[in-house]
């Protein structure tokens, strides 16, 4: 569900923190094990169903610099669907600012979004250029 976010910059939306770590898992496995926080990927999947603190330092460090891709069913043109820079937010919604949502055909009833993380850097130097 989308939800406004008139203090957001157009070129960025609020992920919820349980989907962010869900979309970033791997991203953090990494982290943690290469900042020696964990000795292997079954301790730091352990740590993420912890939340404790480092976890979401590390996945703010790893959201800065991934792009995410917002999508409304039915992708009609090439506005409905488009790169956003995430950033962390409480609540269980996707925030955004209310006037990128015409490209969407969006509004703030109930609308669903789909959220999709580019995973070759090749793929996310696209998105940066959308």
């Amino acid at each position: 569900v989308i939800v406004v976010g008139p203090s957001l910059s157009l070129h960025r939306c609020g992920l919820p923190r349980e989907i962010a770590i869900e979309l970033f898992q791997t991203f953090v496995i990494c982290g943690l094990i290469r900042q020696h926080l964990a000795s292997n990927i079954g301790v730091a999947k352990s740590q993420i169903r912890e939340k404790g603190p480092i976890v979401w330092e590390i996945l703010q460090e790893v959201m800065q610099g991934h792009p995410v891709l917002l999508n409304r069913a039915p992708t009609l043109h090439r506005l409905g669907i488009q790169a956003f820079q995430p950033i962390l937010v409480e609540g269980r919604a996707i925030c955004l600012h209310p006037l990128v949502c015409k490209g969407f055909n969006a509004d703030f009833d109930g609308d669903q979004m789909a959220v999709h993380v580019p995973l070759s850097l090749e793929a996310q130097a696209e998105a940066r250029l959308l």
